[in-house]
């Protein structure tokens, strides 16, 4: 039997955290313009940095080659709508390291439009479930969402609005957990970890994609409410990663950088697994 706690009771907004309900905010900016079907303006309203040479800020391509967004997936992309794609502002493609089967049920943290969420759907088939939580999740972004799924006509997936920290669901429910560059925007790594451990089943499987910052990051970014928001100030580094993945309870963690995104931090695709249940 799982040795996690069930989910803590719910916050009130008037309780909500600095950071959180700066990045809600930040975010319903974006969730506005892409449920408009405005991509480049949600592009733009993630743009933070004046860095040359890089991505202008998390989540928004600016240079030729793709950093962010949904340019990424390139043929990986089967099972979502077009719409859905062009509204991802991730940093990689954790779908397709997540190696998913039919029959299992799929938790996405921070689903957004429904990108990954869908490509899931279709690859668990329909024995299988995909689950997407966001946080940041506006009514139009809900609605976006839905619509995606109604357009791909997936009726096996289900989008909730809450907290990473609190996720909705009973301990041991999932088979895998994903996420797409929203874990650097939580502002505890270790209570996300720890509710992402307490809903795998035993042996479940950890694949999210997000930034990971170098270990010389100055404070005066860390302390930037601009570069949090931007995914930089928030990233954990390698080695501080690969310990808030060991103290949730995760095993066999492996952290690939995949390419930079700022002249301080990569992105990277982070997989790790729960231990199998004893006896």
């Amino acid at each position: 039997m799982s040795q996690h706690t069930t989910p803590p009771a719910d916050r009130s907004a008037s309780s909500e955290p600095p950071i959180r309900e700066r990045v809600r905010e930040h975010y319903a900016a974006a969730a506005r313009h892409s449920a408009a079907g405005d991509f480049e303006q949600a592009l733009q309203a993630e743009q933070q940095f004046d860095q040359p040479g890089f991505e202008a800020g998390c989540c928004g391509p600016t240079g030729t080659t793709a950093m962010y967004g949904g340019d990424l997936y390139g043929d990986k992309a089967t099972g979502a709508p077009a719409a859905a794609v062009a509204a991802s502002l991730g940093c990689g493609v954790p779908t397709a390291v997540a190696d998913l089967h039919p029959g299992e049920t799929v938790l996405d943290l921070g689903s957004g439009a429904g990108t990954d969420v869908l490509i899931s759907a279709g690859r668990v088939g329909p024995r299988g479930r995909a689950i997407g939580l966001d946080m940041h999740m506006t009514p139009q972004m809900l609605d976006l969402a839905r619509r995606n799924a109604a357009a791909a006509g997936a009726d096996n997936v289900e989008f909730l609005e809450g907290y990473l920290e609190q996720i909705p669901l009973p301990d041991d429910s999932v088979d895998v957990v994903l996420s797409n560059c929203v874990l650097n925007l939580a502002a505890d790594k270790t209570v996300v970890l720890t509710e992402a451990a307490r809903v795998l089943r035993p042996g479940g499987r950890f694949a999210v994609s997000d930034i990971i910052t170098d270990t010389d990051i100055g404070q005066t970014t860390r302390n930037d409410p601009q570069q949090w928001t931007g995914c930089i100030a928030g990233a954990l580094t390698h080695r501080q990663f690969t310990h808030a993945l060991h103290t949730a309870g995760f095993v066999d963690v492996e952290i690939t950088e995949t390419h930079r995104v700022h002249p301080h931090a990569v992105a990277a695709i982070v997989r790790a697994r729960t231990p199998e249940e004893l006896g």
